[in-house]
């Protein structure tokens, strides 16, 4: 292989794996995504650390599960103690850049649901005494004034950062204060009450009144095209992290990517009613449905009919079809500034959505997995030839892939596993992972917040809850939909314990070995 490539590498945000051309969508078309994979290697079976934004990207940036690295949900921080790859990276001569969505910091400026009365606490509030600094970096304060704010750099390892946050075209960060200083009406331009007209149904389906060439798709792009442009005159390789916040909901495709798709030609997957023994977070979701109780109007997962299913599966394709427009032209500005012969093109997202699955929207606490597996397309300037791997990867497995190519040594801790020998196609890897799930607070039913693990291997998912004397397995060569549930079935007794023992073991491997002692006892 060709020694010290750039990287470009290309996330997207609440993108199941099946929604690509090359991954046989029988109608969403993205030619541009299809012609990375046409030269690279195409990954079916890989899955998330953590099927929530945050927890996930965390994992992505150490190399380590949610559950060494303290990220454990969305709401929390990635220390800045935490090593990254990309830290790694910088300080082996690479120029860094993130570009759009980062989320490892929180966001939103809602104050967190305390899990414990504070006032049981002692003078001493946290097992961990409480870190004293900056971690608002991505809060919305920081970008209420026109002055563009500037980071304190390096941010994670990033000596550049364009920052965006928030989802669709509500974003905020660096985008929304570039678009003040485009459109003084930026606000009301915004303001959902005052959206397009449309006769769709679905919850959260907004017709902005953003511009496509005003959209938080095209500024990411803009400003990679930019970046690209400067790091041409370097004489350093280049990492850059260009990361779209679609096609998370809400569902907000500007101008003509908004009908770009009709909902009629969507077939809707099995629904609530094919499932056999369903869970009780699934059935507390359906009752609240059918009761007229649903909450459909924030992050969490909700039941839906079968238009509503199709109306998000059509303008969840405009969303992804824009980003594949903004790949084709950031690949042809690697072309154009010399540098695609040297750069290994990778494509990824942070987690999936149910679209549909037994009723269901978004994401949550069941680990169905339209939510866990994601697409994950590697071409390499060394060979770009088109191939599938079955390997059985994850999200911790990035960070420790990209500084093998990149000829970086690891650091001590990394808990994921090189994919450079799968490149060829090959599926010698894993037989299973370990997926993990932490909620912030109780709902789905759950009288407590959702702490989740799975066992997935390429014949079976089985997934336990804590506190719950009800858990989930299913065969997936027999049941790929996941709607027969095992768990209770005398049949697969002995299925289900030996996958039990297999998660043990798993969790056991993985508990976090970093640092390392400095001495004998």
């Amino acid at each position: 292989m060709t020694k010290r490539p750039n990287f470009l590498f290309i996330i997207t945000d609440q993108h199941r794996a099946d929604y690509l051309g090359c991954a046989g969508h029988p109608v969403l078309k993205t030619p541009n995504i299809d012609a990375i994979a046409a030269k690279g290697t195409r990954f079916e079976n890989f899955y998330v650390a953590s099927p929530v934004c945050m927890p996930n990207r965390a994992s992505l940036l150490t190399g380590r599960y949610t559950s060494t690295h303290g990220l454990r949900h969305n709401g929390c921080d990635l220390s800045y103690d935490a090593s990254t790859f990309v830290e790694a990276l910088r300080l082996s001569g690479y120029q860094t850049a993130a570009i759009g969505k980062s989320h490892v910091q929180p966001m939103t400026g809602i104050p967190a649901q305390p899990r414990v009365d504070p006032a049981t606490l002692g003078p001493l509030k946290e097992a961990w005494k409480i870190d004293e600094s900056d971690y608002d970096n991505e809060d919305p304060s920081r970008y209420a004034s026109a002055e563009f704010y500037k980071f304190p750099l390096p941010y994670y390892g990033y000596e550049h950062v364009d920052m965006v946050t928030g989802h669709g075209d509500e974003c905020n960060g660096h985008y929304l204060q570039w678009l003040r200083k485009q459109r003084p009406d930026a606000d009301a331009l915004r303001d959902h009450k005052s959206q397009l007209p449309h006769d769709y149904v679905c919850p959260q389906a907004i017709r902005t009144r953003v511009p496509e060439e005003l959209y938080p798709t095209s500024f990411i792009r803009d400003r990679a095209l930019d970046w690209l442009d400067g790091a041409r005159r370097g004489d350093k390789p280049f990492f850059a992290f260009v990361s779209f916040p679609d096609p998370h909901h809400p569902f907000t495709p500007p101008g003509k990517y908004w009908d770009m798709y009709d909902p009629k030609d969507f077939k809707a997957p099995p629904d609530y009613q094919s499932v056999r023994d369903p869970i009780p977070p699934l059935q507390f979701l359906h009752d609240q449905w059918t009761s007229g109780k649903r909450f459909d109007k924030a992050q969490e997962a909700f039941c839906v009919d079968e238009r509503e299913i199709r109306e998000a599966m059509a303008l969840t394709c405009g969303m992804i079809t824009m980003i594949d427009d903004a790949v084709g032209a950031i690949v042809a500005k690697l072309k154009e500034i010399g540098r695609y012969d040297d750069t290994a093109i990778v494509f990824n997202a942070d987690h999936g959505d149910y679209l549909g699955d037994s009723s269901l929207m978004l994401k949550g606490a069941i680990m169905r997995r339209s939510i866990n597996n994601v697409p994950f397309i590697w071409s390499d300037p060394a060979d770009r030839a088109a191939r599938v791997s079955k390997a059985l990867a994850s999200t911790v497995d990035l960070a420790p892939t990209i500084l093998a190519r990149a000829g970086v040594k690891p650091y001590f801790g990394v808990q994921g596993k090189s994919l450079l020998d799968n490149l060829d196609g090959s599926a010698a890897l894993r037989e299973k992972l370990l997926v993990e799930y932490e909620d912030t607070q109780p709902r789905m039913g759950f009288s407590r917040a959702a702490v989740v693990r799975t066992l997935q291997s390429p014949e079976h998912r089985l997934t336990i809850y804590r506190g719950e004397d009800w858990g989930e397995l299913y065969d997936l060569v027999e049941d790929p939909g996941e709607l027969d549930n095992l768990w209770n079935k005398a049949s697969h007794a002995g299925v289900k314990a030996r996958l039990v023992d297999a998660l043990m073991r798993e969790m056991l491997d993985n508990v976090d070995q970093s640092p390392r002692a400095r001495r004998r006892a």
